[in-house]
Order: structure tokens, then sequence, then C-alpha cells
């Protein structure tokens, strides 16, 4: 059994849907944890109330108020990669993160994430990602250490105030193939999600989703490309790469959803964040960060 050394959080609706205890709320909240799972992390007192009060079987669900428990698996992935801090101050720490693992806890990984290990690596428990990134790309994600200047970090996202690029491998079609480079995309549409709920779809509608696609360079079959989200939708980047039939290579998810299996480490995504660039809310200075990792698949990099 593996135990999350931090707890999670959850806000309770601000709407009940019928639920008369916190424990019917979990129980729908989270389907695939047994109601006598969460009657014994109640009794054992990993879940309580923000302000530390005890939750029981029998607390009454409150509106809005904020929850805290515990998430354990029963066999945590071991992700054998390593991450490695590119810089830190008394703000910010930008953290070099490796194919496969995720930024936070999820699903099967409890303490096996970024956040996990730059907690202990620093010693510093109040750290929250400003952004995220999928768990099977690779590259820099912004934290925040201090809560008073977190609010600056969080709308250099919210405001479009900061510029992210990645890069990412795709086998070329035949047209793409023949284009002299570079060879530039811009793409606007709509992402919703799909079925199931952990992929998402271009789906008609008012535009929500931009992305500069660039073809930077080519090596046999295989193209490098450069890419610039405008807007930050979930699998933007893997969705919009799809669209021009170049889907990203080695990705589970687009075109055709691959079946559950475990992590396959000589076949990550070819997707990697490559570089953030953004001025400090706080200190004013131009700050310009590059990722270390590279995509294996083109060997000309």
């Amino acid at each position: 059994m593996s135990i999350a050394r931090q707890p999670s959080e959850i806000t309770l609706p601000a709407i009940n849907n019928g639920w008369d205890t916190v424990l019917q709320f979990l129980c729908s909240q989270f389907p695939y944890i047994s109601e006598l799972v969460w009657r014994q992390r109640m009794t054992d007192g990993k879940v309580y109330w923000f302000n530390g009060d005890a939750v029981t079987p029998a607390t009454h669900f409150s509106p809005s108020k904020r929850l805290c428990y515990y998430r354990e698996v029963a066999a945590e992935p071991v992700i054998p990669l390593a991450h490695h801090i590119v810089f830190q101050n008394d703000h910010i720490i930008v953290a070099d993160k490796p194919h496969f693992l995720p930024v936070t806890p999820g699903g099967n990984y409890v303490n096996e994430c970024l956040l996990a290990r730059l907690q202990r690596d620093t010693g510093i428990t109040d750290m929250v990602p400003v952004h995220r990134l999928d768990r099977d790309t690779a590259g820099l994600v912004l934290f925040s250490v201090n809560p008073a200047s977190r609010p600056g970090y969080y709308q250099l996202f919210s405001q479009g105030a900061i510029q992210k690029q990645y890069q990412a491998v795709a086998k070329l079609t035949v047209s793409a193939a023949q284009q002299a480079l570079p060879e530039h995309w811009h793409i606007e549409n709509r992402i919703e999600k799909s079925t199931p709920r952990f992929i998402n779809a271009i789906v008609p509608g008012e535009v929500n989703a931009v992305s500069d696609i660039t073809l930077a360079a080519k090596a046999g079959e295989l193209g490098l490309f450069k890419l610039m989200p405008r807007t930050g939708k979930t699998h933007q980047l893997r969705l919009h790469m799809n669209s021009l039939g170049m889907p990203i290579m080695h990705d589970n998810y687009y075109p055709v959803l691959q079946p559950k299996s475990l992590p396959q480490f000589d076949r990550p995504l070819q997707l990697l964040a490559s570089a953030l660039h953004f001025i400090d809310p706080v200190t004013g200075d131009d700050m310009t960060f590059s990722s270390d990792c590279k995509l294996t698949a083109f060997q000309t990099l």
C-alpha cells in the first residue's frame, strides 16, 4: 500500500445534489473507491475538514467547504527516470520533468509524481504547480513556493503573459515531406471533453484553442516540429498535430485510443515542453528557461 505524504484537497460543490453526508459525496465523486475504503480512511483519521476537524461516516455534507484526504493505492508504479531543478529562488521553482512522471498525484500515482519529488528534494511542503503537463509529456514545469507572491504567477497564465514553446516529432505526410522548410500552420478550433472522459475532441463551435505549429527540420520520414500554444486546453497540441494528419509519435490517445498498459519506457511520447519565457511579476526580470530533455526519436537534435 502506498499512502500520500501530503493530503489532497477538494472543495465540496456549492449545490448539494442529494448528498446527505460527506461519505455519500465521496462515493459518488470517486466511484472506483468503495464505501468500505472511505469508511476505513475516516476511522483512521485520513479524512478531515481543512480546519482539522475530523470527518466521520455520519458527517453532514456542507456546500463549498474544503475537505482534506489522503490518497492510497495498492501498488504504485515506479518511474525510473530523473527530474532536476532548473531554477529556484524564494518565489518559484522551475523543474525539468521526465516522460511518464505525473506532475501531481492522480490515478495509481501518489508519491511518485514531480510535486512529491520536489517536496522531498527541497523540504518545502507549501508548493503548487502553476500549470500542468500531461504525464506522458516531458519538459519544464513552473511551481510557486511562496503563497504571498503566488497570485502573480497564476496571472501569467490566466492573462496569457507567459510564452511556452514545445517540440514534437511526427511522421510526415506526403505533402509536408515535399514542402520547403520552414512550413507553418496556424490552427484555431474548439476542443471539448469526449468519451471516455480523459480524452478530448475537436468539435464545431466557438474557437477556444489556438496553436502555431512550424515544421523546423526533417530526418527521413520524420519531422521535428516547434509548437506555440496560444491557449491551454487539455491535449491541445496532441489534437492539433493529429488534425494535420501527423499525430505525435508514440501517442497512445490520438488518433486511436490504445488499451491501458504499463509504461513503455522505450517509447515515450515525442512531445517536450522545451522553453518558458515571461517577465517575473515580482522582480520584473526577463526570465527564459530551456529544457535539457531530448526527443530521442529525432536523432539530429
